[in-house]
């Protein structure tokens, strides 16, 4: 199913004085975020083998990010084995390559969408059911929906595998400004954020919000949706506290991941 990028190594010397004058301690910080989100989502369930892919821009950085490379599976991840690739496809640092539709999904949106310091895309199941029948994914229902209401996007055209920048361009295509989530019919999720915590906080409660919609939907009974009026209220709330309720959620992973499997960090 997953399929290694066609790309050379590549670093050219203004290349090289660009990534080396980021900040270190700020993209080691990055890399351990990020490794942190993958043995988490590991840990619940939310990979697939070897095929789902989280990106993270570098900081200070507009055409640098973090990915994981091809061939690893979500819990094999660690902060020193994330890849640097530039938009172009080029790999900068670490071995290997990236996953071929990890680049072409990913670098697409990060090109369109600046806003989206990081990407996340995962065939977690109870978001993916979602993604499997017609209509509306959320039915506002539950107050975790709340937190996405009025930042769906529904790519209803499952067009195959994307193994080319066309592919990726129509996905990145679907997301509106205000849109962080996009639920690609017969495919899965993607959640975009402006940091890394803020795509891992809404990943982690999508998955949350899908599985007690599910549940919900077996009991045999009306579901009761939220009044409209109220959703928007509710997610407004939602939003004051997001940057914060992230950064404290991320934390909590990392403390509770140095406990039980420090690797991740190295």
């Amino acid at each position: 199913m997953a399929h290694t990028m066609n790309t050379e190594p590549g670093l050219n010397d203004l290349a090289a004085d660009r990534l080396a004058a980021l900040d270190a301690h700020a993209v080691r910080e990055a890399r351990i975020d990020l490794a942190a989100c993958f043995r988490m989502a590991a840990r619940l369930g939310m990979g697939e083998g070897i095929c789902n892919h989280f990106s993270a821009m570098l900081p200070g950085s507009d055409e640098f990010f973090l990915v994981n490379a091809y061939g690893l599976a979500f819990d094999e991840i660690t902060a020193g084995n994330l890849l640097v690739c530039d938009l172009h496809g080029h790999v900068l640092q670490g071995a290997g390559k990236p996953e071929a539709t990890a680049f072409y999904i990913h670098a697409r949106v990060h090109r369109r969408h600046p806003r989206a310091r990081a990407v996340f895309h995962t065939h977690m199941p109870n978001a993916t059911a979602l993604c499997l029948i017609e209509g509306a994914p959320l039915l506002w229902a539950g107050q975790t929906a709340l937190k996405f209401w009025g930042r769906v996007a529904v790519d209803e055209h499952y067009n195959g595998l994307a193994l080319d920048e066309s592919e990726g361009d129509r996905i990145a295509a679907t997301l509106g400004d205000q849109d962080d989530v996009v639920f690609m019919k017969n495919h899965g999720v993607m959640v975009l954020g402006a940091s890394i915590e803020r795509a891992w906080d809404d990943l982690y409660y999508l998955e949350r919000a899908a599985h007690v919609q599910r549940l919900a939907a077996s009991m045999d009974r009306k579901i009761k949706p939220i009044a409209p009026d109220i959703a928007a209220r509710t997610a407004a709330q939602m939003t004051a506290e997001d940057p914060a309720s992230a950064r404290a959620h991320l934390d909590s992973v990392r403390r509770r991941l140095m406990r039980s499997e420090p690797d991740f960090s190295r």
